[in-house]
């Protein structure tokens, strides 16, 4: 009973190149699709990005402000919808820049400018 234990490890090595390989195709494939704007990425809602995107730590659960972070709740009477996307990708003060992608700072921006109001707020309100 006298194996040779290189065998499994020539075996894991063989794997493991080709794993390798293998993934830097499918990696390929993706950078390819992500170049030509053929992100799959799912939408998420405004609030969800705010909540996500670590807003809610600085600027309060509200929209009330914290520390000195400004409240946002009526940003949008302050600054215009390009006023608010510019600040969120390039950051200002103590805020840093790109917190968000483009797209999801144009989310952003969007909901803030309108008043912030709540999806959960307007489902209320209708009922």
């Amino acid at each position: 009973m006298n194996r040779n234990p290189l065998i499994p490890f020539a075996f894991i090595a063989v794997l493991g190149l080709g794993l390798m390989f293998l993934l830097s195709f499918v990696g390929l494939d993706q950078a390819e699709k992500i170049a030509s704007g053929e992100d799959e990425t799912v939408e998420l809602t405004a609030e969800e990005l705010y909540q996500q995107n670590s807003c809610i730590g600085c600027h309060g659960g509200n929209l009330e402000g914290a520390g000195n972070a400004p409240a946002l709740s009526d940003v949008g009477e302050r600054l215009s919808q390009e006023e608010i996307q510019d600040v969120i990708v390039n950051g200002q003060g103590s805020m840093p820049a790109n917190l968000a992608t483009p797209k999801e700072a144009e989310v952003l921006a969007e909901w803030l400018a309108n008043g912030a109001e709540s999806e959960e707020g307007q489902e209320e309100g209708e009922e």
